[in-house]
């Protein structure tokens, strides 16, 4: 049976008086790929960001590997070194390199030589089609490559899960494919996702299990076949029948 990586645990978020996540639960096991699909503003970002502690959860517990890293003492940047995150606008680091974006977390946060961070990068470079481009700065560069280099950048770090944060939403649509190909190439590899995703083809055919969040909490989850294909509740019905009069 496959290991529980992440077990999110009655997890709720406030930003004052406005709750944007409420009582969420729902388990990672080592290979998921999970889709958290639902409309803008139903929390499904905010849930990634307190997954990798860019935001602090109000209450409930996120257990890596059984332990809560939500709680005092916890070293965040390693932590994030084993949960890492794509993100929609690919935060790269505009005066650094394509290479130089892929190894500057290695040699600060991993504590790696410089030929050390040099080497993986250019592995992971090369395994998402961004070899050619090590000496280009982002501004060079299209936006599905500015994307592809913040994938192989993550996956330097040897995470056990990513999160993808609408990552291909900034995207033109013709771009939109080669970042996709890369993330079903990484599932079948084995890669533990987690995946807010409005690419319900890609939701379909690749996650292993879907969440259906609205206003916060989710309503409906399990898998792409059951959620997708059979949903239980009206309010997940009528959100897929917007993708299927498209």
């Amino acid at each position: 049976m496959a290991d529980t990586i992440l077990e999110i645990r009655h997890l709720s978020k406030s930003f004052g008086s406005h709750e944007v996540l409420r009582d969420i639960d729902f388990t990672v096991q080592e290979g998921d790929v999970t889709a958290i699909i639902g409309a803008s503003g139903s929390g499904k970002s905010t849930l990634l960001r307190c997954v990798n502690l860019l935001e602090t959860p109000t209450s409930g517990e996120i257990l890596f590997h059984g332990r809560d890293v939500t709680g005092r003492g916890v070293n965040a940047p390693e932590y994030r070194s084993h949960v890492g995150m794509v993100f929609q606008s690919f935060n790269l680091f505009n005066n650094k390199t394509v290479l130089e974006n892929c190894m500057v977390g290695q040699i600060k946060v991993l504590k790696r030589s410089k030929a050390e961070a040099k080497e993986t990068a250019l592995r992971y470079l090369q395994q998402v089609g961004m070899a050619p481009y090590i000496n280009a700065k982002p501004r060079q560069i299209s936006g599905g490559q500015k994307q592809r280099v913040a994938i192989a950048r993550a996956l330097a770090m040897g995470p056990e899960v990513l999160l993808f944060d609408e990552p291909t939403s900034a995207l033109d649509p013709e771009m939109v494919g080669e970042v996709l190909s890369v993330m079903r190439d990484l599932a079948a590899q084995g890669m533990t996702m987690l995946v807010v995703t409005h690419e319900m083809a890609f939701a379909r055919d690749v996650s292993t299990q879907v969440v259906y969040m609205s206003e916060g909490v989710i309503c409906e989850q399990g898998s792409p076949a059951a959620v997708l294909g059979d949903p239980q509740k009206q309010e997940t019905r009528d959100f897929l029948a917007r993708f299927r009069s498209n």
